[in-house]
């Protein structure tokens, strides 16, 4: 985790670590196994993501709103810390959140409370709200 004091129960929190250490488990595996489809989908995902005509912040923040709408909790889970990492703030993320939501109507309300609990992980309680954190 980026460090955040969140409002996650240590349950919550024993689960992101659950999916952390599945997801490095499967990637070595993938890797281990010399799979050229994984690893042509591992280049594609660093092409996707440096810095072009967008910033990598900003593909990061779609990444999350696409993540909601797809309700892949994994995703959510690295691309909310991938975008803090990259330099988005609390507020960015939520509005990334907030139009996944719109572009995914109800079902994507549901995935948006994995997100929130996940912002909640990486930002301190004391930039909730705050604008530009």
């Amino acid at each position: 985790m980026l460090g955040g004091r969140g409002t996650g129960t240590l349950a919550f929190m024993d689960k992101l670590a659950e999916i952390t250490k599945r997801r490095k488990a499967a990637h070595a595996r993938m890797t281990g196994l010399g799979s050229k489809v994984y690893a042509a989908f591992v280049e594609m995902e660093r092409a996707a993501f440096s810095p072009g005509a967008l910033a990598k912040r900003d593909k990061e923040l779609i990444a999350v709103g696409i993540s909601v709408v797809g309700n892949c909790e994994s995703c959510m889970q690295w691309h909310i810390e991938q975008a803090a990492r990259a330099g988005a703030t609390f507020e960015q993320v939520l509005e990334a959140v907030e139009v996944g939501i719109e572009m995914g109507g109800g079902p994507a309300t549901v995935a948006a409370r994995f997100a929130l609990e996940v912002m909640d992980t990486v930002w301190p309680a004391s930039v909730k709200g705050k604008p530009g954190m």
